[in-house]
């Protein structure tokens, strides 16, 4: 720019004086660049002035200081705008680090495998530059048994969040503890009612709080499935001969509004086979709208899918939603894969 306007300067008239334009220069320099190339710019700028003025005779007139001036005024507004921009940048790089930490240490990656099972986890926040929201999902390895959580805090924000943890707090503890899905839901139950009643104290609503949630258990020895479901999804099977919606029959309300024992939670057993693949899902997947508003037709499109890699299979419903819907959710989506090898047993125990 500084170059094409001194040129164009040396052709002109000397009646149209172009270096008034130079400050177009430092000031677009800083739109794109550090602080210290734009001064850079606005040196070489002002040099230019005094090369094109100079053509133009006017090296002793009052319009060259002028000329000056303006320019470095502009530069100095520029730079200043600049450092300010450099040192915001900086505070939110600093602050998106802290946070995607602290996000990762609540809502850890699950293990790739668990025992002989293979498990894959995604999670898409709705919320711009977020990794977590009000889902929620985990898993603990508790003896011979796999247990998994996924959940569905009711609200979004910092409340959202702070009931997540909460939860996920108390499964990691509590699923080493009880011995079976029904006292380890009546136990979570528990827990989430004391942190809405801590939680009362600053906040009149968090007596509408509450998280769906669906337990699961995966014993090595047997070739089976267990479920609690708390108002939850129910999640899907995929087998040889097809897709299945696992159908509970009596699920319980959400946790903090179940109730604190385990007769509370009715549990539901189904046939989990080596080569079998369970999808745990929030409701941000069967809640996916296209444009014209038609949910997302979870059965139909599952029955399309290849369910024998859990990673694969992840990413491919990934991407379908974001066929189906736009690349937009309008809430937080968590889905976790669990795949039992064909060719392995489920555990040596089992084997023998």
């Amino acid at each position: 720019m500084i170059a094409a306007i001194t040129l164009a300067a040396s052709f002109a008239p000397l009646a149209i004086h172009l270096s008034p334009l130079l400050v177009a220069a430092p000031a677009c320099t800083a739109a794109v660049t550090r602080v210290r190339f734009t001064v850079a710019m606005a040196l070489t700028a002002s040099a230019a002035v005094v090369i094109v003025d100079g053509h133009d005779g006017l090296m002793h007139s009052p319009l060259l200081p002028i000329h000056i001036g303006a320019l470095l005024a502009v530069s100095a507004s520029a730079v200043a705008a600049r450092a300010l921009h450099d040192r915001d940048l900086r505070e939110l790089t600093q602050v998106r680090a802290v946070s995607e930490a602290a996000q990762r240490v609540l809502l850890r990656p699950l293990p790739h495998t668990v025992g002989s099972l293979r498990i894959a986890s995604m999670y898409r926040a709705a919320t711009a530059h977020a990794l977590v929201g009000g889902d929620l999902y985990a898993a603990v390895r508790s003896g011979r048994t796999t247990r998994l959580l996924i959940g569905d805090v009711r609200g979004k924000g910092l409340p959202a969040v702070e009931d997540a943890s909460a939860l996920l707090g108390a499964f990691r503890e509590a699923a080493h503890e009880h011995e079976t899905l029904p006292k380890l839901a009546a136990s979570l139950e528990r827990s989430v009612r004391r942190h809405l009643a801590e939680m009362s104290e600053r906040d009149p609503n968090s007596a509408e709080r509450f998280i769906t949630a669906l337990l699961v258990e995966l014993p090595d020895a047997e070739e089976t499935v267990r479920v609690v479901s708390c108002g939850h999804p129910p999640p899907l099977l995929g087998q040889r001969g097809g897709v299945t919606r696992l159908r509970v029959d009596r699920p319980a309300p959400p946790l903090g509004l179940a109730g604190s024992t385990e007769e509370a939670f009715p549990l539901d057993t189904f046939a989990f086979f080596p080569g079998d693949t369970l999808l745990l899902y929030t409701d941000g997947l069967v809640e996916a709208r296209d444009a014209t508003g038609t949910f997302y037709p979870v059965l139909e499109r599952a029955a399309t899918w290849t369910w024998c890699c859990p990673h694969s299979l992840l990413q491919h419903i990934s991407r379908d939603l974001d066929s189906y819907a736009g690349q937009h959710l309008d809430d937080d989506l968590a889905m976790v894969a669990v795949h039992c090898p064909a060719h392995l047993p489920r555990s040596p125990q089992a084997a023998a």
